[in-house]
């Protein structure tokens, strides 16, 4: 069975779709707005930029202006109904914040995600117990977060590298995320070991960045991003930054492009499945103050 359409990414792509076709109708957000007797250009503006769930009779009218007929119009309300979209099993956690919620979204309808960390394990790798302390670690930040609510949140997303026709998944984490103390070491024990079951998984790859090893020309990766892919080819790539705001939610083919490219760099600097492996197992068995010790670094026989 395939996997559901991703609403968050069928609004982008909707949007795009209907600026294209206002653009080529020279047509300014004011005039349609106009004709619609909308009140203000805002509605259309988030519409065209994948910010709000679309009303199907509003893109309907929408096509109309347009002169959208036959196969063009199908398609579209096509992707409207999916971009409408409320379903999935996120919508029976009702306290799930809009944040994990287009996570979900987006995590649930890719067919590959690559995903590169510095500091902290990725979301969908995290045990309950790590998860819970780094929501706890922003409370002073985030006050009127739900903690208990973000917490099943994280924990529920996991599930889709589990499912029937789970997504490919790749995970570049940097060294400094096992010698940082994000977590107490009994937790942080229990991460590790979590990380050597995931990799067990046929569809998941995980893989430690060393410090000894530079990226191409010695750059650097100026954030942690993920890269989702969908199955239809003509649904965008969507590249997300975390702020400590909002997300940042990159469509644009050339931007995404130069994080397909920061990808291939982290890849060819990261050590090989196996030596991952060794290196995890290693730092799994070791006491706190050892862990830093433990070289990340390719070696003839492993981590060495």
């Amino acid at each position: 069975m395939p996997p559901p359409k991703s609403p968050t990414v069928r609004r982008l792509r909707l949007g795009t779709e209907l600026r294209q076709l206002r653009r080529t109708a020279a047509l300014t957000l004011e005039q349609v707005c106009d004709r619609l007797g909308w009140a203000s250009t805002s509605k259309l503006s988030r519409i065209e930029l994948g910010q709000s769930r679309p009303d199907l009779a509003d893109i309907m009218d929408l096509l109309d202006i347009y002169g959208v007929e036959g196969h063009d119009r199908d398609k579209l309300i096509v992707i409207a109904r999916d971009a409408a979209a409320a379903r999935g099993w996120w919508k029976a956690l009702g306290d799930m914040g809009p944040r994990q919620r287009r996570y979900a979204e987006l995590e649930t309808g890719a067919a590959d995600i690559f995903e590169f960390h510095q500091y902290v394990v990725p979301g969908l790798l995290q045990t309950p117990e790590y998860g819970r302390v780094r929501v706890r670690s922003g409370r002073a930040l985030y006050p009127g977060l739900d903690m208990d609510a973000d917490s099943r949140a994280r924990a529920a997303r996991h599930v889709v590298l589990r499912r029937e026709s789970p997504p490919r998944y790749e995970a570049v984490i940097d060294e400094s995320a096992f010698h940082r103390q994000v977590a107490p070491p009994e937790v942080m024990r229990g991460q590790l070991r979590h990380l050597l079951a995931m990799a067990d998984l046929p569809n998941v790859v995980i893989r430690v960045l060393p410090f000894r090893i530079p990226l191409q020309d010695s750059y650097v990766p100026h954030t942690a991003f993920s890269v989702y892919s969908f199955p239809d080819p003509a649904d965008p790539r969507t590249v997300v930054l975390e702020t400590m705001s909002e997300d940042v939610h990159l469509t644009d083919e050339e931007e995404v492009a130069r994080y397909l490219l920061v990808a291939d760099w982290l890849r060819a600097a990261a050590l090989p499945e196996e030596e991952t492996r060794a290196y995890l197992a290693r730092a799994a068995d070791a006491r706190p103050e050892q862990v830093r010790a433990i070289p990340a670094q390719r070696g003839v026989n492993g981590v060495v």
